[in-house]
């Protein structure tokens, strides 16, 4: 049987309007449980350096029930920090015969 592994997700929530009418945001961690973490190829590794500047470190596949948004976000896994990058891509659930239908991709980050 498959079994992913707890990644801590950084959400972003509005939590008011400043004096500028400008929107502020807090930040908060939340743990994200059987995310598949899949290390990156290396033609998908060259692919993204030539198109986005970024260095592609993993692609996490995320459960069919997660609804959080995984777009331009940090994420913490094996004790080490990273940010998404690029729109996640989802599949029809039902035409997946697993339990996970997005894939996200990660950079290393500070």
């Amino acid at each position: 049987m498959i079994k992913g592994i707890t990644v801590l997700l950084t959400v972003r929530e509005q939590s008011g309007i400043d004096d500028f009418n400008r929107p502020t945001y807090t930040d908060s961690v939340i743990a994200v449980d059987d995310i598949l973490v899949g290390p990156a190829g290396t033609e998908a590794v060259v692919n993204d350096l030539q198109l986005y500047g970024k260095h592609l470190a993993y692609e996490l596949y995320i459960p069919k029930d997660d609804d959080n948004d995984w777009t331009d976000t940090t994420v913490q896994f094996f004790g080490q920090t990273f940010r998404t990058y690029g729109m996640p891509e989802q599949w029809i659930g039902d035409n997946v015969p697993l339990g996970w239908n997005k894939r996200v991709k990660v950079e290393r980050y500070g």
